[in-house]
């Protein structure tokens, strides 16, 4: 067994919505061309072509536990249920299954497949999520903003293969890379001004031909870490696909799918839900939406991702046609199956034959044997690390709500660490996308319930940030409250997870900084004084400003202290045991008015 590698710096967006994942079911409600109906009665002159595709992994190999491995089912009777699902073992099974008897299908993906990632992927710096990929034989992705994680070069090595530079090789066998292509069209090298990857990719199957063009989301430098992004521009959206639509159709290539890191806000929780029941695009809202409108209509259909919902719905192009726009939640628990019919006479897409439907990963399927052996083998490897005891806990502590009770663990970690780098500090505050699950009661393993491993933990906070200290007014304190239903993070806030003694209220019937009470803040009690100095408490990524908090980064007297999870093991280590379990925190120190 090699030396433990040293977790590499990663950082992390806001996942803005719950950890349940949303899916929605939708097909084109337009005919065919009138020939087309009897393609197979004049064969040749149409084909129907499957794209499979699926987003946001995150290397989750293993099935998600808790609400991060279930869908929501909307009832004939109006009711909703929840359904296991994800796990790579089950998607290979489900994927291959649903390629048989279509001889044309090709298998995309949205992006963000590596990062973030529990500790049986993330420990090896995703080698095993690469290497799962390959087996599932995944065609063609974008990048996502988690690709940049660990750095330009670092993704060079996912694509091209290659031993890592400071941890070296895992097995007797150089890791090869992916066998399929990363695509990132709107990701500029600023020293040669040419993308860093390519930028699109054509299927080829006898005479029809299909390009992808792949981009991640515009946004990508506020959301990593800027050592990850260094010496890089990212362009817009859709003025990068619309540019090599045109680079694709000079060439001959008349059908194109995007694949895009960005995505939007379904309307229903339900995976089944009809996205397009009340009308073209009134089914989800978001950032998808806008791209959406301005991709030219030479795409003819759109892969999305990021935001971790479900949805398959039309959003009209500039022509206002409807077009498809699809996403498949996140973690593996989904996939889409979309029909796009190839027309030989214009080797085009005929867009109003497009059909499309999201469908469970569940775990009824028999276990793709060979995925089995692939997790077996890396567990082997992971095993003396993940399995040590880090804590105990009575009960589960959940990563939902606006406040969660997982949240909240961590801020209180964070503060206790703080007070041991500085006496003085006085509160902690943690961003919501850090936290990537909860905490289970039930055991996974031989550990026994309650008991909660390193693994455990990695999965909750694998970036590897560290806790930093920085002094804050108090006026600048508030502010930074009110940034989170502010600025960047107006439309879609990103609530902070406060350490004890921190508490406001939050009214959602007000807009904008308005929904943070002023008058409300209090520290200990105590109302919070504008020309007072606090010692507060966050992790690498806010103190530098990410997630829309620009004065997180005017803080003075920064002290860095340990990395974020294991700020996370000393506090449920000194804070609990076998007999006397940690309790979840009730997550009452936000009170929300809707």
């Amino acid at each position: 067994m090699p030396a433990a590698p040293r977790r590499t710096r990663r950082r992390t967006y806001a996942l803005l919505a719950s950890a349940a994942s949303l899916a929605t079911a939708a097909a084109l409600t337009a005919a065919l061309p009138a020939d087309a109906h009897e393609s197979h009665h004049v064969p040749g002159r149409y084909q129907d072509v499957q794209l499979l595709s699926f987003n946001d992994l995150h290397g989750n190999l293993e099935p998600p536990s808790g609400s991060s491995g279930r869908v929501t089912e909307l009832q004939p009777d109006g009711t909703t249920k929840t359904i296991d699902a994800g796990g790579v073992e089950y998607l290979a099974t489900h994927l291959r299954q649903a390629r048989a008897g279509h001889p044309y299908s090709v298998t995309a993906a949205g992006g963000d497949l590596v990062g973030a990632s529990p500790l049986l992927s993330g420990l090896f710096h995703d080698e095993p999520t690469v290497e799962a990929l390959n087996k599932l034989d995944l065609d063609v992705t974008s990048v996502g903003n988690h690709e940049f994680d660990e750095g330009a070069r670092e993704l060079a090595r996912l694509q091209n293969g290659g031993c890592h530079p400071a941890d070296g090789c895992y097995t007797d066998q150089e890791f090869q890379g992916a066998d399929f292509p990363y695509l990132a069209a709107n990701v500029l090298d600023d020293k040669t001004g040419k993308p860093l990857l390519k930028p699109y990719w054509v299927w080829k199957k006898k005479d029809v031909r299909i390009g992808f063009i792949g981009v991640t989301l515009e946004g990508t430098p506020g959301i990593v870490s800027a050592d990850g992004v260094k010496g890089l521009s990212f362009k817009d959206e859709a003025e990068t696909i619309n540019k090599y639509a045109k680079v694709l159709q000079r060439q001959g290539v008349q059908s194109i799918v995007a694949l895009i890191h960005e995505g939007g806000y379904p309307a229903s929780g339900s995976y089944n839900y009809d996205c397009d029941s009340p009308g073209a695009g009134d089914g989800i809202s978001g950032p998808i939406v806008d791209i959406a409108k301005n991709v030219t209509p030479a795409v003819d259909a759109l892969v999305t991702g990021h935001t971790h919902q479900a949805y398959v719905c039309t959003v009209p192009d500039p022509s206002g046609r409807p077009r498809m726009v699809t996403s498949a939640s996140s973690f593996g628990r989904l996939y889409t199956d979309t029909t796009l019919t190839y027309d030989r006479r214009t080797g085009d897409i005929a867009r109003t034959a497009v059909r499309s439907a999201n469908h469970v990963v569940t775990r009824d399927v028999p276990r793709a044997p060979d995925m089995t052996d692939l997790i077996s083998r890396w567990n082997t490897l992971a095993a003396p690390i993940g399995n040590r005891p880090i804590g105990w806990i009575s009960g589960d502590i959940n990563n939902s709500g606006t406040e969660s009770p997982m949240g909240d663990l961590i801020a209180d970690a964070q503060l206790a660490h703080g007070r041991e780098l500085d006496p003085r500090t006085s509160l902690a505050l943690m961003n919501p996308g850090g936290v990537r699950a909860g905490l289970t009661y039930a055991a996974k393993g031989a550990e026994g319930d309650g008991v909660v491993t390193y693994a455990e933990g990695f999965t909750v906070q694998p970036f590897a940030n560290t806790v930093n200290l920085q002094d804050l007014t108090g006026a600048q304190l508030v502010q930074v409250l009110k940034e989170q239903v502010s600025g960047a993070n107006e439309a879609a806030p990103k609530i902070l997870q406060p350490s004890a003694g921190l508490t406001y209220t939050l009214d959602l019937t007000k807009s904008g900084a308005d929904r943070v009470v002023t008058g409300s803040i209090r520290l200990n009690g105590a109302p919070v004084d504008p020309s007072a100095t606090y010692r507060v408490a966050t992790n690498s990524f806010l103190a530098g400003g990410g997630d829309g908090f620009p004065t997180l980064a005017q803080g003075t007297g920064d002290l860095v202290g340990a990395d974020d999870l294991t700020a996370l093991e000393k506090y449920l280590t000194a804070n609990s045991s076998a007999a006397s379990p940690i309790a979840p925190p009730k997550a009452d120190r936000i009170t929300v008015v809707r």
